[in-house]
């Protein structure tokens, strides 16, 4: 599959880096210096990641972002200054799918890229031609199929990882994961930051939480990690 990578960053020289090194991956790149121009790309031409910047003018990555979230899913990376933890945080928090921090390495890049899109290439695959693919858990169901979740028949819009996330923690509902599980069956790879996790789960939990303070299905075991209650019902 060929695939198109758009680069939004505002300082020409590492766009510029960042495109010859997915060019030698056989990536078709594009390019923009600001958020105005990326979702004029995006609105454009179908792409499957995007690299965004956090800070630009016009339209910085986090404005960018939330406005991409509206109507698509494909992976999004967030280039960010070691400075900029917060704004990271709240990265994820609106739905990108990982960050790398500048200066980084070209090779971690090009992995972060290839294993993103890896995972959303099984995302967009149809995996199974069951019919009742379906996990349901009191009112949350999620439907493998046709790659939808929903709570008491109210659809809710899920990136990849987050449907990835509870899927596993669906599968086997009363049982615990900690970050560490929950990493590495869905990145499929070594657990080496966590806090990734931590803010997927904590995402999820405001999208099919009614109170998100006093959750009904996906829940924290302190000390030991995350699960979907069984029935959906109340717990301390």
């Amino acid at each position: 599959m060929d695939y198109n990578i758009l680069i939004v960053e505002d300082e020409i020289e590492i766009c510029d880096a960042i495109e010859i090194y997915l060019k030698t991956q056989n990536y078709h790149v594009f390019k923009a210096h600001n958020g105005v121009e990326g979702l004029e790309i995006v609105e454009k031409e179908t792409i499957h990641l995007a690299i965004v910047d956090i800070m630009m003018p016009v339209m910085d990555g986090i404005q960018m972002t939330m406005k991409m979230r509206e109507k698509y899913d494909f992976p999004i990376i967030m280039l960010s200054a070691k400075s900029e933890d917060i704004d990271k945080v709240t990265g994820l928090n609106i739905g990108a799918d990982d960050y790398v921090t500048k200066p980084f390495v070209p090779m971690e890049l090009l992995a972060r890229v290839s294993s993103q899109l890896r995972r959303y290439r099984k995302y967009l695959d149809v995996t199974s031609t069951k019919s009742k693919n379906v996990y349901t858990v009191g009112g949350l169901e999620l439907n493998l199929d046709t790659k939808t979740v929903s709570v008491d028949n109210r659809n809710i819009k899920v990136t990849p990882i987050e449907f990835k996330i509870l899927q596993l923690l669906m599968e086997y509902p009363g049982k615990v994961f900690s970050a560490e599980n929950i990493y590495e069956s869905v990145w499929k790879e070594d657990a080496i930051n966590t806090d990734t996790v931590m803010v997927h789960v904590r995402n999820l939990r405001e999208k099919i939480e009614l109170d998100p303070k006093h959750p009904q299905y996906l829940k924290v075991v302190w000390g030991v990690g995350y699960k979907i209650e069984k029935q959906g019902r109340d717990s301390q």
